[in-house]
C-alpha cells in the first residue's frame, strides 16, 4: 500500500522546512490582531457608535453618520483579517507545496531527458526542491547526467547537498558557488537550464523597480543561454518580471518561447517561461506562445 497524503507531505516538510515561517508568523499575528479587534467591535458597537457620534458631533457632520462609519470601520477591520488570513495560507503554500508542484511542472517542460548529460539550476538556494526533482528524474531514465546547482552560498549549497541524499539522489547533484550575471561554466555546457523563483532578486542591491536592477536580471538571462548547448531547453518560473525575461529571449534568437498561465505566488503574480537554443543562427523575431497549459 502506497503512503497516505498526508505521511508524504510530513515527509516533504521534514527534509525541506519552511523558509517563509517569520512572514508566516507575522502574517498569523496581524490576522488575529484584526480578528480580535472584529469581534470587539461586534460586542460593544453601540458604544463605538455613540464614541464616533460624540467625535463627529465636532465636525458638525450630519446626525446618523456616525452608525455608518463606526459600520464601515468595522467591515474594513474584519476585511483586513481575511485578507492576512489568505495571505498567510498564500505564504504557507507557496513556501513547499507550491514549490514541489511547480517542480514537477519544470521537469515535465523538458521532452526527453534520456539524452540529458548535464543540467543547471540557477540559484538553488534554500530548499533544493528544483534541483532534487532534476536528479530524481536523471535517476528515473537511468541517465548518467548530472545536475549542478549554482549558489550565492557555501553555507546554503551544504545544506542543499543533505537535502540531496536524504532524498536518495546525492550522486546525481553538485553544487558550485557562483553569481548568476557571472556564470563559472563555459559557453555551451549545459543540455538543460532551470530555475525557481530566483532570477527576481538579481540585481535586488539596487532596488527591484530600478533600471539597474533590470540590466542585472538581463545579464543573468544572457548568462542563461550562453552556458546552454545549441539545442538545449531552458525553463525559468518567476515572479513580477517575466515579460522582460520574454522580450530578452526575443533579442537572443530563441526558439519556441513558451509562457505558463499565471500562477499566484507568495501574493503576486507568477509565470514559467520555456524555450529551446537554437541550434543554428535565426533571422527574424521568434513566436512566443501564451497560456501554455503545464
Amino acid at each position: 500500500m502506497g503512503k497516505s497524503t498526508s505521511s508524504v507531505w510530513t515527509q516533504i516538510y521534514a527534509i525541506y522546512g519552511m523558509d517563509q515561517w517569520k512572514t508566516l508568523i507575522f502574517l498569523l499575528c496581524q490576522a488575529f490582531l484584526f480578528s480580535i479587534l472584529s469581534i470587539l467591535y461586534l460586542q460593544y458597537f453601540n458604544p463605538i457608535c455613540a464614541f464616533f457620534e460624540r467625535l463627529l458631533s465636532i465636525t458638525a457632520v450630519p446626525s446618523g453618520s456616525a452608525r455608518f462609519v463606526a459600520g464601515f470601520t468595522g467591515s474594513i477591520t474584519a476585511l483586513s483579517a481575511l485578507c492576512l488570513f489568505f495571505a498567510a495560507a498564500n505564504f504557507f503554500h507557496s513556501s513547499v507545496p507550491l514549490q514541489y508542484d511547480m517542480a514537477q511542472r519544470i521537469v515535465s517542460a523538458v521532452s526527453d531527458w534520456s539524452s540529458v548529460k548535464l543540467a543547471l539550476d540557477l540559484g538553488c538556494c534554500g530548499h533544493g526542491i528544483l534541483l532534487n526533482a532534476v536528479a530524481t528524474q536523471l535517476k528515473k531514465e537511468g541517465s548518467s547526467g548530472r545536475v549542478v546547482g549554482l549558489d550565492r552560498s557555501k553555507r546554503t549549497a551544504l545544506s542543499t547537498l543533505r537535502n540531496a541524499k536524504t532524498e536518495g539522489v546525492g550522486e546525481y547533484v553538485t553544487c558550485r558557488e557562483g553569481d548568476a550575471r557571472r556564470l563559472p561554466f563555459p559557453d555551451d555546457y549545459f543540455d538543460v537550464v532551470v530555475s525557481g523563483v530566483f532570477v527576481h532578486t538579481v540585481g535586488k542591491e539596487y532596488g527591484h523597480r530600478s533600471a539597474e536592477a533590470a540590466a542585472e536580471r538581463m545579464r543573468a538571462m544572457g548568462e542563461v543561454v550562453r552556458v546552454m548547448k545549441p539545442g538545449g531547453v531552458g525553463v525559468v518560473w518567476d515572479l513580477l518580471h517575466v515579460p522582460e525575461y520574454v522580450r530578452r529571449l526575443q533579442e537572443l534568437k530563441m526558439d519556441d518561447i513558451r509562457v505558463s498561465e499565471r500562477v499566484l505566488a507568495f501574493m503576486v503574480s507568477s509565470h514559467i517561461v520555456s524555450f529551446r537554443k537554437p541550434s543554428q543562427h535565426v533571422v527574424g523575431p521568434p513566436e512566443v506562445r501564451l497560456d501554455w497549459k503545464l
